[in-house]
Order: C-alpha cells, then sequence, then structure tokens
C-alpha cells in the first residue's frame, strides 16, 4: 500500500430523535461536506482502491455521498474496528490491506490519533476532513494533506 486517507464521518445531526449512537445521521451541513469531498477526491485524482467504513450510519453515508459525488467505483467493506477499536486495531486494519491507496472512514478521537501515530505529528480531524498520509516500508508516513471540508463547501 502506498496511502492511506482518512475521511472523518461529516457532521452528524444530534437532533435527529436517536438514542443510539450508531444510528445517529448526518445533518445537512454534512451531506453538503461529503458530497463536496468525493467531488474534490475525483477531481483530484484521488480515489481510492479500497474503502473501509466504521459500521455507524453517519459514516456510511459520509461514504456513500463522497462516492455517489465522486461517481467512484472502489470496493466499500464495513470495518467493526473503524467504530469500536483502538488506535492500534486502525493501523493493524490498514497494514493488513494491500491496495496503492485505502481509504479509512471513522470517529474521533482515533482518527486523528492515528494520523498522529503515523506521522509522527499533533494532528487534529473535524469533522468531514479528510487527510491522506503516504506510507513508509516501516509503516510510518508523511502527511501529504489535511483538508477541512469549510475549504471545499461554501457553507
Amino acid at each position: 500500500m502506498s496511502a492511506v486517507i482518512f475521511l472523518r464521518h461529516a457532521k452528524s445531526d444530534w437532533n435527529a430523535g436517536t438514542d443510539d449512537d450508531l444510528s445517529r445521521p448526518l445533518a445537512e451541513r454534512g451531506r453538503r461536506a461529503a458530497t463536496a469531498v468525493g467531488s474534490f477526491l475525483a477531481e483530484a485524482g484521488h480515489v481510492p482502491n479500497l474503502a473501509l467504513c466504521s459500521p455507524a450510519t453517519r459514516a456510511r453515508q459520509t461514504l456513500d455521498l463522497a462516492v455517489a459525488a465522486g461517481n467512484w467505483t472502489c470496493p466499500i467493506e464495513t470495518a467493526d474496528e473503524l467504530y469500536y477499536g483502538s488506535v492500534d486495531h486502525m493501523v493493524a486494519l490498514a497494514c493488513r490491506r494491500q491496495v496503492p491507496v485505502l481509504m479509512l472512514v471513522g470517529h474521533e478521537p482515533t482518527m486523528s490519533s492515528a494520523l498522529g501515530y503515523l506521522t509522527g505529528a499533533d494532528l487534529r480531524m473535524p469533522t468531514g476532513a479528510i487527510a491522506r498520509v503516504k506510507l513508509n516500508l516501516d509503516n510510518s508516513g508523511e502527511l501529504e494533506w489535511l483538508i477541512p471540508p469549510r475549504l471545499l463547501t461554501d457553507r
């Protein structure tokens, strides 16, 4: 694998009327951000070869909207480690996959912590943000970019 794209789920709707964290959907602002991210990745030529997604509704909606907006054709798999797991679980999951560009769609604080673990930097991923890390042979990485959704949408 040459790179990992981290995608933190977009803004969720805390007023959706669900008490179950797994079932919380995206807010309208989150839908716009996810669509913008998908278009950006396609236009920039950074479509992943495989996307692994948390089982949470808001994460899957983020990914589905991005895929539709960018017209991607990559396979998508649900990975419980992206909701229930630790940084170690997330890094191990990424390192097991042998694809040129892997996308991980998940949650805080694990997304920022895994990004920091790979790059050695203290980084924060806001909701809907995307980051690309070029992986080295020793499973360390170099941050290529980190883009908050506000740079891709006109709010």
